[in-house]
């Protein structure tokens, strides 16, 4: 006789150690067994869940004495199929604690005697965790979703407003990268924050440091260091880059000697004290003349971002100073 004929075959003390270590294997597993007689009454149980009033379980109580009443009535009907005609079936059920739901997934045999059923064999197996697992992803999936459709718009409403500013194709390849660069460089930030959004001074180091000789002589932060949520984020992200290309263009970044000055301060807006003012301010050779000619960096400074946000933004720029002021609603940051 091999060895696992002996211990399939062994004496009663061997079995009785089986019958011990499969218990112990089946609540190791998270796995439970229950045995019922042709009335549902419980003849046995092994590793019953606390979540099904485990206390209930005892000899001769049925499935509405341990799980809730709905799903009772569910499992007895499809427990009676079984009976009906032997063939094993299987069911989702869930059982309210003080977490919340919990799931298991529920097998039930038929106990054959021959042709004859004389019992039924119920397993169950918790999935809560990875119930909750495919919940969260799901949301996570339509997060994603609503996400790249705002990314996408963006993208569209630059694309059009380049090539209406743009005289000619490689002009708008020039403009259109730089922004799109822009868009993907505070998209790195929110991502890399899991979707939370990014800081000021993150993106004032993303967006116009990379642009200056020497960052910590040509950029100066003052006031607050906010946290933008997503939308925010980009959108100020975009303001900052087109500021600072405008800067390498006539301002100070195009000497490389000047400093542009950033402040965020509390309570300096027009539509309450919880707003956010924004400014920027620098030396500019800018010609008056070009703020008759209306291009998308004005645009975006004066209509998109601020539309953006909720908020509202001027801009002034000649040939001694240019500024920008954004007012920026308290919805769109925290203070941490």
């Amino acid at each position: 006789m091999s060895t696992t004929q002996g211990i399939i075959q062994g004496s009663a003390p061997a079995e009785a150690g089986i019958g011990a270590n499969l218990a112990r294997a089946l609540e190791n597993c998270g796995i439970s067994v229950i045995y019922q007689d042709l009335g549902g009454h419980v003849i046995w149980a092994r590793n019953v869940p606390p979540a099904w009033s485990g206390d209930a379980i005892v000899a001769g109580a049925r499935d509405k004495d341990f799980l809730p009443g709905s799903e009772a009535e569910r499992l007895w009907e499809l427990k009676r199929a079984v009976l009906a005609d032997g063939v094993s079936r299987t069911i989702q059920i869930s059982v309210p604690d003080a977490t919340g739901a919990r799931w298991f997934n529920i097998w039930v045999d038929a106990d054959r005697a021959g042709d004859a059923v004389r019992g039924l064999l119920t397993t169950a197996v918790e999935t809560t965790e990875q119930k909750r697992r495919e919940q969260t992803l799901r949301t996570l999936l339509r997060e994603v979703s609503h996400r790249s459709k705002n990314l996408l718009s963006i993208i569209q409403s630059i694309a059009t407003q380049t090539g209406r500013y743009s005289g000619n194709i490689d002009s708008f390849l020039l403009r259109f990268r730089g922004r799109i660069q822009s868009l993907a460089s505070s998209q790195d930030l929110v991502t890399s924050s899991n979707w939370r959004g990014a800081r000021l001074h993150e993106l004032v180091s993303g967006q116009v440091a990379r642009y200056c000789a020497d960052p910590q002589r040509n950029i100066r932060l003052e006031g607050d260091n906010p946290y933008f949520n997503p939308n925010a984020a980009l959108h100020i992200g975009l303001a900052l880059h087109e500021l600072a290309v405008n800067s390498v263009s006539y301002g100070v970044l195009a000497a490389g000697d000047g400093a542009v000055t950033i402040a965020a301060r509390r309570g300096g807006g027009e539509q309450g004290p919880a707003d956010l003012m924004l400014t920027w301010s620098e030396a500019s050779a800018v010609d008056p003349g070009a703020l008759k000619e209306k291009r998308f960096g004005s645009v975006a400074l004066e209509r998109v971002v601020p539309a953006s946000l909720g908020g509202a933004a001027s801009l002034a720029f000649g040939p001694v100073e240019l500024g920008y002021r954004l007012t920026i609603p308290a919805h769109n940051f925290e203070d941490e």
